[in-house]
């Protein structure tokens, strides 16, 4: 067995791969970028070692370098940056460490999802149409003989990126440089291919073990058809409302791929299954996956342990060896993004981070951590695991809704709203689950009557704090004054939402007015600046407040809610100056489509920037001419920096 190990990744993954070690009495080493080097991550291994300065997790010469350094016998790479990558496994090899994972030049057959095509079509598994775009083929013909819808997909990689669907002849360039550009500076590799596109699927996985020998087995399947563009939210094992036949076939075509290339370690094959029953392969990921979880939950396997001792020499247990699953797991991706605005990737430095309740959080994030637009949006894995599948919606739905998390906004709602969806609870799932009630789904936890209660409590709570902070008269209740008609008052935003209140509190009563209507508080049982116990319309709750700056966060049965304190005498920014395009958030410019002068159509795309592996366009409000360029290709931005300027027409 392996004394040391290195963990060639960052964040929750290798918090992930070092609580394995630790239960298994190796050592670890972790290497971490100039972002990181108070990440949690890092003191939590036995070892660190800085990368080079501007250096990032893709320099494998580094982290080979360090491994030896460290003398580490052995390099975990983790489930992304380099655990795909077959020239760094072959490094790792050549430099006489151990590399747990699949052999190079499994991954190099695997990583070209043309390739894989190939190799697996050969081994009898169903493949879709599609077509390479190179070696003189024609990106329009190609499309057609596929017949439109097409995707578009980056030949390397996973993970959403680098897709794009085309139903309009016209779009297939625009949507093949974008997804190329995305692919590239997500995987080093812009290479992008075509395939079919089919219409509302499932996307169900089978996890994978070999030996290198010839020898897999598999751990049963996931699903994982709850997605946004292209990436996976929600994730859960067994597969819901699945034909048993179709299961014990897609199992069955999964160990075919995995013996086709001798697999060695933990690996997934990916379908694609259709609403008539009929499956094909998408990809074969050749990492452990994120939504690993699930399937340890329901087997009692640890599949990092697994790993590591296939990589050490330990024989393979056989497929009778693995225990039937037991109950239902399902995983949600907790996202640092901004519902209120598209999604868009959210940055900030987190100042709580509580999840309760008998669940699993896989997180790389604590009190004080720093979320950047560097990496991935993906903070945490919250897991519930229990013996239906209704219970472990509903466990996990309880713990996502009563968590606490202060500093960035997430999907928390989105993932909640979709756990408690009736089709969901029956199992009617497909990619597209959320376009389709994206209405309802989209919708904060907290509506517009919790949202006035909320703010409310917000006032109290802020009322309470400025007392605790008075250097004379402490005792005195906010606001006091010797005329009583006069009640204080402020303007709180929620998003785009801003809400008027006036308050006014006494010993043992308040009385509080959002946006001119009055909130009834029957009784005051408690207020500081923490909590605040109040009755409100005959009902008693303890809110938990906490309050940063002028952010107050509110959490509590009605919802979650970040409350901020509206300056009374706001500056005039960026945004507001007509025919500023402003970057939303922190970021790169990876594509400048206009230059000085140009004539531009209203929605017309202006530049690109890229946050947290996810690219946004800029477009030009209106029609007209472009009178500024303040940044270029690879120029970092910062939120709210006016980046195009544009003329209206006329």
């Amino acid at each position: 067995m392996f004394s040391k190990i290195l963990i060639a990744n960052r964040s929750e993954i290798a918090r992930r791969v070092i609580r394995t070690c630790s239960r298994m009495g190796i050592a670890t080493v972790v290497v971490f970028s100039d972002h990181d080097q108070d990440a949690p991550f890092v003191n939590d291994a036995d070892e660190s070692v800085a990368l080079p300065e501007g250096s990032s997790y893709l320099d494998g010469g580094a982290i080979i370098e360090a491994a030896e350094r460290t003398r580490a016998d052995a390099i975990h790479p983790g489930y992304g940056f380099l655990a795909e990558n077959a020239e760094f496994a072959s490094g790792v090899e050549a430099a006489g460490i151990t590399f747990i994972g699949p052999s190079p030049e499994t991954i190099a057959s695997m990583g070209s999802k043309l390739q894989a095509r190939a190799v697996v079509d050969r081994a009898g598994v169903p493949v879709l149409p599609h077509a390479e775009l190179g070696g003189g083929t024609e990106a329009a013909v190609a499309a057609e003989e596929i017949a439109y819808p097409v995707l578009v997909k980056a030949s390397s990689g996973g993970g959403g990126k680098g897709m794009r669907i085309v139903s309009d002849p016209s779009a297939l360039v625009p949507a093949i440089e974008s997804a190329s550009r995305e692919a590239e500076s997500a995987f080093g590799d812009g290479t992008v291919y075509l395939e079919r596109y089919v219409e509302s699927p499932r996307h169900v996985e089978v996890q994978i073990i070999g030996d290198g020998e010839g020898n897999v087995i598999h751990l049963y399947e996931r699903e994982c058809s709850i997605q946004r563009r292209f990436q996976k939210i929600i994730e859960e094992t067994p597969s819901p409302d699945l034909d048993p036949k179709l299961r014990e076939r897609m199992w069955g075509a999964a160990l075919d791929a995995g013996r086709a290339v001798k697999y060695r370690g933990a690996g997934t094959v990916e379908f694609i299954v259709d609403q008539a029953g009929n499956f094909a392969f998408l990809e074969m990921n050749t990492r452990l996956q994120v939504e690993h979880p699930v399937t340890e939950l329901t087997t009692g396997i640890d599949l990092v342990r697994m790993q590591i001792e296939i990589a050490s020499g330990l024989p393979l247990p056989s497929q009778g060896d693995i225990p039937s699953q037991s109950g239902h797991a399902i995983e949600a991706r907790v996202n640092a993004e901004r519902p209120h605005d598209g999604y868009l990737p959210s940055t900030g430095t987190v100042h709580r981070f509580r999840v309760p309740g008998d669940v699993r959080v896989d997180t790389g994030i604590a009190d004080g951590v720093a979320v950047t637009h560097h990496y991935d949006p993906m903070v945490a894995k919250v897991i519930a695991h229990a013996p239906t599948r209704a219970e472990a919606a509903a466990r996990l739905a309880t713990a996502l809704a009563g968590s606490h998390i202060h500093g960035i906004d997430t999907n928390r709602d989105l993932l909640v709203r979709v756990l408690r969806d009736a089709e969901f609870r029956r199992g009617a799932l497909d990619t597209h689950f959320l376009e389709r009630k994206a209405d309802v789904l989209t919708l904060p936890l907290a509506d517009d009557e919790a949202l006035r209660c909320l703010a409310a409590v917000a006032a109290l709570a802020l009322a309470a704090a400025n007392r605790a902070q008075a250097k004379v008269l402490g005792s005195i209740p906010s606001g006091w004054r010797n005329v009583p008609f006069k009640p204080q008052d402020l303007t709180l935003t929620c998003g785009t939402r801003r809400l008027g209140v006036t308050y006014a509190s006494q010993r043992g009563t308040a009385s509080v007015d959002v946006d001119g209507s009055p909130v009834l508080i029957n009784a005051v049982h408690g207020i500081n600046e923490d909590a605040v116990d109040v009755s409100i319309e005959g009902v008693r709750r303890v809110y938990s407040t906490n309050i940063v700056g002028e952010d107050v966060y509110v959490d509590s049965q009605l919802g979650s809610v970040r409350l901020q304190v509206a300056p009374r005498f706001p500056d005039v920014d960026a945004a507001s100056v007509t025919g500023s395009m402003v970057a939303k958030t922190p970021g790169t410019v990876v594509a400048v489509l206009v230059a000085l002068g140009d004539p531009v159509t209203a929605g017309q795309s202006v530049m690109v920037v890229e946050a947290m592996k996810m690219e946004q366009a800029i477009t030009a409000p209106y029609a007209g001419r472009v009178t500024a360029m303040h940044f270029g290709v690879g120029d970092q931005v910062d939120a709210g920096a006016v980046l195009v300027e544009v003329e209206e027409d006329g």
